[in-house]
């Protein structure tokens, strides 16, 4: 059974959205604790994924809840409607996600991030269609054939769903991480990534983003007492000034680096953890502090 906030976690809808179709259309039937809390089941999410794909295909939300309702009643009494799962493949998903946004096609974008949400694991999602995406889009500014209206337009489309699946990262009970990105460093989405993926496997998330002065990223460890602390930056002129301030931070905390802007010689240095990888398969090799 599970509260709404890990609801919301797994399926990466916002517990507010959870509610209001509880509410108007009755999609959710969650029990109660004996504190009075809501607890939702098993049921309850594969109901509100079939409600995912049929958003996804074109529904409004009261006919996607009917039908979705529709399909319990139809599975009988006492069994669980089939939950679609995954599909075999990632398919077409990030050439459809890139047309829509190349066309600032916003409500096609947000449907195909449904779909994708709907259809995959969010790390899945993240590792096979959103951080190939964000690769590509980088490059293809760098060679001219993206404008800064298409690289703004995408990202900050990307951002607030990534901030969505973000909700409620710093609850529960398990390590905490501190992730921030040194000053001048303005690229934090793959930061936000790793900080969803870390939390997808237990871990609270401080998230302190962009451009942040390494005295304060220090300040707040001492406060905060994490675990981990992870900086990223995609490019060495941005960490490396920084030695010194470092050097400070990782007596302070356990230090990880990430990024292109992250060398092997400055993680030395610095007695600091390299992260390597993707943002995803980097949060999966973080172990569970002892």
């Amino acid at each position: 059974m599970l509260r709404i906030g890990e609801l919301s976690r797994r399926l990466g809808v916002s517990d507010h959205v959870l509610r209001a179709w509880e509410s108007r259309y009755g999609l959710l039937q969650p029990t109660r604790s004996s504190g009075g809390f809501r607890l939702y089941s098993e049921t309850d999410v594969a109901r509100v994924r079939r409600m995912q794909a049929h958003l996804a295909q074109g529904l409004s939300a009261a006919e996607a809840a009917r039908v979705a309702l529709a399909e319990d009643q139809a599975a009988g009494p006492g069994l669980l409607a089939v939950d679609p799962g995954p599909p075999a493949a990632v398919g077409d998903w990030p050439g459809a996600l890139r047309r829509a946004l190349d066309a600032f096609d916003e409500p096609a974008a947000q449907a195909v991030l449904d779909r994708l949400v709907s259809d995959l694991s969010v790390t899945t999602m993240l590792r096979e269609v959103v951080l190939p995406y964000l690769a590509e889009l980088g490059e293809r500014w760098v060679q001219g054939t993206a404008s800064i209206a298409q690289e703004h337009f995408a990202t900050n489309l990307i951002r607030g769903r990534l901030a969505g699946l973000a909700r409620g990262w710093g609850d529960g009970h398990g390590p905490r991480a501190l992730l921030a990105c040194p000053p001048a460093e303005l690229h934090d989405l793959a930061l936000m990534i790793f900080g969803i993926a870390l939390n997808r496997r237990g871990w609270r998330i401080d998230y302190l983003g962009a451009n942040t002065p390494i005295d304060e990223v220090t300040r707040a460890a001492q406060a905060r007492h994490p675990d981990l602390v992870v900086l990223a930056a995609a490019r060495p002129e941005n960490l490396e000034p920084l030695t010194a301030e470092l050097i400070v931070l990782a007596r302070h905390a356990s230090l990880g680096l990430a990024g292109v802007g992250a060398t092997p010689q400055l993680a030395a240095l610095v007695q600091a953890r390299l992260l390597t990888g993707d943002p995803v398969t980097a949060a999966g090799n973080i172990g569970w502090p002892r």
